[in-house]
């Protein structure tokens, strides 16, 4: 099969939506399975045989429906090149998944010229799946209203830092990183702070239900499928010290109302906010 490059965004949303489906086939499958194999990466961070399988089936299909674009992926490193790559998380939020905790799902991303354009975040165990193609809005459906059509996401509206509410996922990350001063001070302006964690956090903050979502220690493939459906859905999404793109090691999400009061305590006057291309993607 040849690429033909005449691919739209809507075409690939549908591919996106069809290695969703995909996905959750198999992670529900393996969700609380007795025989869950586990293993430990050489970053200390756990792997399950669900997060391989995962990874290898939507390999599988990008290769047969578009065998010209680039993957890069947690398990299985960068494959190809070019103008286009798909970032795949099998499964974010493994340390819930094996441990019977719902908050986890598949991550799809395409990035042209390492830009995301489309995200599509997947989680058959809480019955949503959320997506956006750049310009297409932002987008959810919920399995307990499958009859309803999908609900378009728009951030909140709060305006001030002492109305918001703050999720930071741990301040375990936080004190790791050198950065635990920063979180007890913009804890200390926010109305609220929780730790929902992973891939749900900026999801809540799509549907307007947070207004600030930060973490450190972060890769590529934890944040390209995210960064579409915030700014979709009115919000903004840079790393922590104001870069744009998913690329920098860190993430900022915010309704954008909050966005500099939050990156000037984060320790940045300047932020960026244009979508300037990002640096080449890591190698796997």
């Amino acid at each position: 099969m040849t690429q033909t490059q005449n691919y739209s965004l809507d075409d690939d949303l549908l591919l996106a939506i069809e290695l969703a489906d995909l996905a959750d086939a198999i992670s529900r499958d393996r969700f609380t399975a007795m025989d869950l194999v586990v293993t430990t990466k050489p970053d200390r961070t756990p792997v399950t045989d669900a997060d391989q399988a995962v990874e290898r089936a939507i390999r599988t299909a990008l290769a047969e429906h578009r065998p010209a674009d680039g993957i890069l992926g947690e398990e299985f490193g960068t494959e190809g090149t070019g103008v286009r790559q798909w970032i795949i998380d099998p499964i974010d939020g493994t340390a819930g998944f094996l441990r019977g905790i719902p908050i986890w799902g598949t991550l799809i991303a395409l990035a042209v010229d390492g830009i995301p354009v489309l995200g599509l975040v997947s989680s058959p165990a809480l019955g949503k799946r959320w997506w956006a193609r750049s310009g297409g809005g932002a987008w959810m459906t919920d399995e307990r209203t499958p009859s309803a059509a999908p609900l378009r996401l728009q951030v909140s509206g709060v305006a001030e830092l002492a109305d918001a509410s703050l999720s930071y996922n741990s301040i375990q990350q936080w004190d790791q990183t050198g950065h635990l001063d920063e979180l007890i001070t913009l804890s200390r302006q926010v109305w609220r702070t929780r730790a929902y964690g992973d891939m749900w956090s900026y999801m809540l903050l799509a549907e307007g239900l947070l207004d600030i979502v930060a973490e450190y220690d972060l890769q590529p493939y934890d944040m390209a499928a995210l960064a579409p459906i915030v700014q979709e859905a009115g919000g903004r999404f840079t790393s922590a010290d104001g870069q744009a793109g998913p690329w920098h090691g860190s993430a900022l999400a915010t309704n954008g109302l909050l966005h500099e009061p939050t990156l000037q305590i984060l320790g940045t006057t300047t932020p960026t906010t244009d979508a300037a291309a990002p640096p080449a993607p890591p190698a796997g």
